[in-house]
């Protein structure tokens, strides 16, 4: 399996990343990012990149995947819905769209949220517009499209989060994360499931296009 990673550099991406690299029927890891993910491995290539609206002049290079695990993502903290969604949906299409044409037999995971909204009519800004992204994503032809909407997730192996405010919430609650995931092991997801998860839905499918934290455990099972 060839697999391309966007936001390889965030908590999550990290973690997916680390699971592809160990994973023994992924041949090619190629991520892409505004930054480099500063590992070494035989099955990794990397691109670097300050321009993440548009592609064409790569397009060679983003051929002949069999995967896409898209973890690229921003806080909504801050920001007007405008700037949000020009990261969030933009970004998100920009790859998604040129993907799907050289990639037709593509399976695509998008790491969304517990939360998300479906209908794009709710309160929330940051729900509606990952609804909006979502609902865009299952109407391209991919093969196989699936949204990832884990909730609390507990970060293993070195694994950090690039947002200040999440390693001081994490820093904190890391005594008590792995005692909720024992009690709660449908709401806790560890960044190591994560990445079995997206690992095994590339492979096998799934039933479920929209996998919650419950669904991405029992992918991650096997």
């Amino acid at each position: 399996m060839k697999s391309l990673l966007f936001g390889a550099t965030g908590m999550v991406g990290q973690g997916v990343l680390r699971e592809c690299l160990l994973g023994p029927d992924v041949e090619v890891v190629l991520t892409i990012g505004r930054t480099a993910t500063g590992a070494h491995h035989p099955k990794l290539r990397e691109i670097v990149r300050q321009d993440l609206e548009s592609y064409a002049d790569i397009t060679t290079e983003l051929a002949g995947f069999d995967a896409c695990f898209f973890c690229l993502g921003i806080s909504s903290a801050g920001m007007t819905e405008k700037d949000y969604e020009r990261i969030t949906y933009g970004f998100t299409m920009a790859a998604a769209d040129i993907l799907c044409r050289l990639n037709p037999q593509m399976t695509f995971v998008y790491v969304s949220g517990a939360g998300t909204d479906s209908s794009e009519h709710g309160r929330s800004m940051w729900a509606r517009v990952k609804g909006r992204t979502e609902n865009a994503l299952l109407r391209l032809p991919f093969a196989g499209a699936y949204m990832f909407r884990p909730g609390i997730i507990q970060p293993l192996h070195g694994v950090r989060s690039k947002t200040m405010a999440y390693r001081v919430f994490y820093t904190l609650t890391s005594p008590v994360l792995p005692l909720l995931r024992l009690a709660f092991p449908n709401y806790v997801l560890t960044t190591q499931q994560i990445g079995l998860a997206m690992l095994a839905v590339a492979r096998h499918g799934f039933p479920k296009r929209i996998l919650e934290s419950r669904d991405i455990r029992a992918a991650a099972d096997g």
